[in-house]
This record gives structure tokens, C-alpha cells and sequence, in this order.
């Protein structure tokens, strides 16, 4: 009796174990990325310099992850990522002040002694006017009302517009000018 519940406790444990594995394997399962703590690229670091203050380092990198009331003078930044269940990475810099201006850095990056040149991400659209002849509202009330087309009130008002001009050249050729 004892060796069966003996071989029946390791077969369970065995199996167990074995279910883990397949599960953790299964072809089509989907994985999250998880990222934690401050987003850092190289970019980023890249941008830093000597003697810059709290302020504009805040604009830069963010927030530090860490303060410590003990060590006000650095600031901790951590970014861990699994992508897809995969090994963790993790990466962390610390940044070192004295006073209100940035004088080191230590950790996973190293800032570039090259210039910064940042490239412009925005894009223009040229949109063309819009040619409208009637409102929204013009030609939901010319649907349901007894009014006369809009258009057709522009087009009789530009010819009334058009007419004195015209009768004053009917005047010229009376009286003998030229009409031009």
C-alpha cells in the first residue's frame, strides 16, 4: 500500500511539473511584453550634459524611478523588460547632482561627447479649401421647405448685380458712345 501512494505522489509531482512545461510551450499562445519602471533609450542619455539642472534633466529623462531621502543628490532611473516571456532584461542608470546641476552619470549608458542633432517627427498636410455652394442647414431645409433652391436665389441676385452695368452700356450706345 505504501508503495503505491509512493509511486502515485511522484507520478503526480512528475506530471505537474511536465504540465508547466507544456503549457509554458504551447505553439499560437500569446505572451505579453512587460515593461516596468522608466522607459531609458539611448537617445535619451544622449541628450544629458554636464552642469545641466534638475529641471531641464526632469524635461529629458522623466522622473526618477528611486529618491532616496538619504541621497537626495541622485536620482535612480530602472527599466525592466520580458518581452513575450522571455529572460528578463533590465537596465538602471543613476545620475549625480551637486547643488541644482547634473555632474555624473553611472550605469547601463553612457552619454554621447558627440552634438545632439534631433530630427523633427512632425509632418505638414496641405488641405485644399473646401468649395462649399450651400450650408448644411440650406439643404436640409431646401429637402422639406417650400422655399426655392438657395443657388437659384445667388444666381438671380448676381444677375441683378450684373444688370446695372449692363444697363449703363445700353446708355452709352443711345447717346452715341462705344460700348465696351
Amino acid at each position: 500500500m505504501k508503495k503505491s501512494s509512493l509511486l502515485l505522489a511522484a507520478a503526480t509531482g512528475l506530471g505537474l511539473c511536465a504540465c508547466s512545461t507544456v503549457l509554458n510551450n504551447l505553439p499560437g499562445v500569446y505572451t505579453l511584453d512587460i515593461e516596468q519602471g522608466n522607459i531609458i533609450d539611448q537617445s535619451m542619455v544622449n541628450q544629458l550634459r554636464p552642469n545641466m539642472t534638475k529641471r531641464q534633466v526632469l524635461y529629458i529623462m522623466g522622473s526618477p524611478m528611486l529618491t532616496d531621502a538619504f541621497h537626495e543628490k541622485r536620482w535612480d532611473y530602472l527599466y525592466s523588460e520580458q518581452p513575450g516571456g522571455d529572460n528578463r532584461m533590465q537596465k538602471r542608470i543613476s545620475l549625480f547632482f551637486e547643488g541644482d546641476n547634473l555632474i555624473g552619470v553611472q550605469g547601463d549608458f553612457r552619454p554621447s561627447s558627440l552634438p545632439v542633432v534631433k530630427e523633427s517627427t512632425e509632418t505638414s498636410v496641405d488641405v485644399p479649401k473646401r468649395d462649399l455652394d450651400r450650408s448644411m442647414w440650406e439643404k436640409i431645409t431646401g429637402l422639406f421647405g417650400d422655399e426655392p433652391d438657395p443657388l437659384a436665389r445667388r444666381t438671380v441676385k448676381d444677375a441683378k448685380d450684373a444688370s446695372p452695368s449692363a444697363e449703363k452700356g445700353k446708355e452709352l450706345v443711345e447717346d452715341g458712345g462705344e460700348q465696351q
